[in-house]
Order: structure tokens, then sequence, then C-alpha cells
């Protein structure tokens, strides 16, 4: 069973992130502070769980939250920035537009940067272990996943309704056959190096 909070005196958001590890589209973060009370037998981490899971949690955790918000960074922020600061930028930026502001943030992962004075705590593996992180990671995920299938519409020669931008023998591909699009992290290896080199 998820745990329900790390403390009990403060307010406390959880904060995890969807899409670093993809070839193309943005890197998506969520922020979530949950009632004390919240439970819910389905909660994980987004990716043990199916799609259609995912998304009625999604439904749930939005209307439930005492506050949620989701924010992203473009292809072109993440390679400005590197893919692991651009997703400790959009959770900075899903905590800032949270309606009620938390005291307290715990983050997936093992990396963050202080948002605004506020203590906060590092968990790996965080989405498996508190509520609050795994309802981010739901938030994030699902939200992201909207997009890519969105930009599907625009390209669908990458596939990406299916496979959400991570780097599949499919999407891989068409990078091969089309070439790259401005959707397409420029700094990541979207081919192996010899041909990575004739992509730009």
């Amino acid at each position: 069973m998820l745990l329900t909070h790390h403390q009990r005196t403060l307010i406390e958001a959880g904060c995890d992130e969807a899409g670093r590890g993809c070839l193309a589209g943005p890197v998506f973060a969520a922020a979530v502070i949950l009632p004390p009370d919240f439970h819910h037998p389905d909660l994980n981490d987004s990716k043990q769980i199916t799609e259609s899971r995912r998304d009625a949690l999604r439904d749930i955790i939005e209307r439930e939250a005492a506050a949620w918000a989701v924010a992203s960074l473009s292809p072109s922020e993440i390679d400005t920035y590197n893919i692991l600061w651009a997703s400790v930028l959009a959770m900075h930026r899903a905590l800032d537009a949270l309606k009620l502001r938390p005291e307290f943030v715990l983050v997936d992962g093992n990396r963050f940067r202080v948002w605004a004075a506020t203590h906060h705590l590092c968990v790996v593996k965080g989405d498996g272990k508190y509520a609050s992180i795994a309802a981010a990671s739901i938030l994030a995920k699902t939200h992201r996943d909207e997009h890519m299938t969105q930009l599907d519409a625009l390209y669908p020669h990458y596939s990406w309704r299916l496979n959400k931008g991570y780097p599949t023998t499919a999407h891989r591909d068409a990078i091969r056959e089309c070439g790259p699009c401005e959707h397409h992290r420029k700094t990541f290896q979207l081919l192996p190096r010899g041909e990575q080199m004739k992509l730009f």
C-alpha cells in the first residue's frame, strides 16, 4: 500500500515527470496535493498500470485532489537545459501553478533543485511508495500521452499515437525515411552515431 504522506504537519505535494527518455515531444511534469484521507486501490506508478486505468485515475485525481497542476518544457528548451534540468524546471512550473501552496515537496528520483525556499525530499522510485507522487506520475503521463496523440494527427508517419515519442524501431525507421521535425530533440541520439551526423 502506498504511503499517504511523509509528514503530517505541512501541506505536502508530490511531483513526477513523464517523457525523459523520448526522442520527440515535450517533457511533462505534475504536482499533486492529495487530501489527507485519500486512498484508491488502483493508484500506483503510472508505468505499472494499464492505459485505461491511468485514464480513469486521472479523472479521479483531478476531481478529488486538494490541488493539482501540469506543466511542460518544449523540445527546444530540453535541448537548452538538458533533459534532467528541463524535467526539474517542469516540476517547478507545475508547483508554481498549484492553487494551494505546498510547504513540503516529495520528488520522484534523486535530483532536484530547491523550489521557492521549500523543503523537499527526493525519493528513488517514489511513484511506487507515496500516493501523491504516484498521482503526479499519472497526471504527467496521461497529459503527455494526450499531447503526443494530438501531434500524431499532424505527423502520422512517426506513429506517435503508438510510441508517444519513445525510441521504438518504427519511430527510428520513420526518422531515417522522413528526417526529424521541429518536435524532435536535437541533442538526443535519434539514430546510431554515424547516421545521426547526417540528420542536421
